[in-house]
């Protein structure tokens, strides 16, 4: 490519391309896409995890097999390249988190807060490199009562994890053409 315009907004699409995909993976239990969005050296500040991203990753991966459900919204979204295939990138972020602990109790919580990410482009291709998370907003609610047939509903579907949710297109044939 070229003309560096050009290359700036594809750039600046494909991190939030990233950002989007990060916030894919953590509220759909998608790992492949979870992982996607770091380098695999990647290092993650992230409430009582921080160290190498892998710690985070086993932290979610614990969660997930007690079945909370997430949901993270992000905007708001700064992206400084630094033109040495390196951009800092300041998103906020807010987060719907509702399940059991590793104590057994059910929580349910609203965050709201900012990723500040450093991201690296490598062979054509945009991911964390080191994040922080920075609360900004935390409001402990207590948890709604009831199954969620109950709670949702004629509200159908409910989301689901991968690949059941209908954002994966469950059971559909696309044409190769």
């Amino acid at each position: 490519m070229k003309d560096p315009d050009l290359m700036r907004v594809l750039d600046r699409e494909a991190i939030r391309d990233c950002l989007y995909r990060y916030c894919r993976g953590i509220d759909r239990a998608d790992e492949a896409a979870l992982r996607s969005s770091y380098w695999p050296d990647a290092t993650d500040r992230h409430g009582a995890s921080s160290g190498p991203v892998e710690g985070f990753f086993e932290r979610v991966q614990a969660a997930w097999a007690r079945g909370v459900r997430n949901v993270h919204h992000v905007g708001n979204i700064l992206i400084e390249l630094k033109g040495d295939g390196f951009a800092t990138v300041e998103s906020y972020f807010l987060a719907l988190q509702r399940g059991r602990g590793p104590d057994g109790i059910e929580t349910q919580v609203l965050i709201s807060g900012r990723y500040c990410d450093l991201f690296a482009k490598r062979d054509g291709e945009w991911r964390v490199l080191e994040r922080v998370v920075v609360y900004d907003w935390v409001d402990h609610q207590t948890p709604a009562t009831g199954s969620e047939d109950e709670r949702f509903g004629a509200r159908l579907p409910i989301g689901g994890r991968c690949p059941d949710d209908p954002a994966y297109w469950p059971g559909r044939d696309f044409p190769t053409s």
